[in-house]
């Protein structure tokens, strides 16, 4: 691998200014590509292993700084180190965080995907409400997968590659099993109990079929 001209650098500095300057997280192949575009690649050299080794020098440029190159939704990104990011809540303002249903349908929809309107319905136990579907639409956290072949042919939902860039994840199976999600959740209060009662349920109850 060559050099880049004295006014650019070292091939390390373009990498590191394209994955600084993409929005969304950038592959393996976009390096690769880039190296191939300005001709920073011998003859004969593969392109692919090529960018891995100027992302993994990347990577060991970047340990124990406040900032780190990490693995994100198939691509790679800078992000704060995962250290320093609770001492940042008190300066940085926090985006809004999703209303209850909202959370509460997407992770039947990370869970479960790709579901049905009606089946993500089936596992909450409530109606899904059209402005919670269009605000994860409008957020772009879930996307339409088609169409499931039953009557009526209802629209298919699961996650986006935005869902896995938000919550900083490579992939599906970075997400914490189910099982460990159930035992760490509080006991429920008695629905019998006052406290129960005032809690307003965050969708309206299913309609009955007749």
């Amino acid at each position: 691998m060559s050099d880049l001209s004295p006014e650019t650098g070292h091939p390390i500095r373009l990498v590191e200014a394209l994955i600084f300057a993409a929005a969304e997280p950038v592959t393996e192949r976009a390096v690769a590509e880039l190296l191939l575009s300005q001709g920073l690649l011998d003859e004969g050299v593969d392109a692919e292993p090529a960018a891995r080794a100027v992302i993994a020098q990347l990577c060991r440029d970047y340990a124990g700084r406040g900032v780190g190159l990490v693995p994100v939704s198939g691509g790679w990104q800078f992000r704060t180190a995962a250290d320093l990011a609770p001492l940042l809540t008190r300066v940085i303002e926090r985006p809004r965080r999703l209303p209850r249903a909202a959370m509460e349908t997407l992770s039947v929809v990370a869970y479960h995907q790709p579901c049905t309107r009606a089946g993500i319905e089936a596992i909450r136990g409530v109606s899904l409400g059209q402005a919670t579907l269009d605000l994860l639409l409008e957020a772009g956290l879930i996307v339409p997968k088609g169409r499931k072949e039953v009557p009526g042919r209802p629209t298919l939902w699961g996650t986006s590659t935005r869902f896995l860039t938000h919550f900083g994840l490579r992939d599906l199976g970075d997400l914490p099993r189910r099982e460990d999600l159930l035992a760490e959740l509080p006991t429920l209060p008695d629905p019998a109990s006052p406290d129960a009662a005032a809690a307003p349920a965050p969708d309206a109850p299913p309609p009955a079929d007749g």
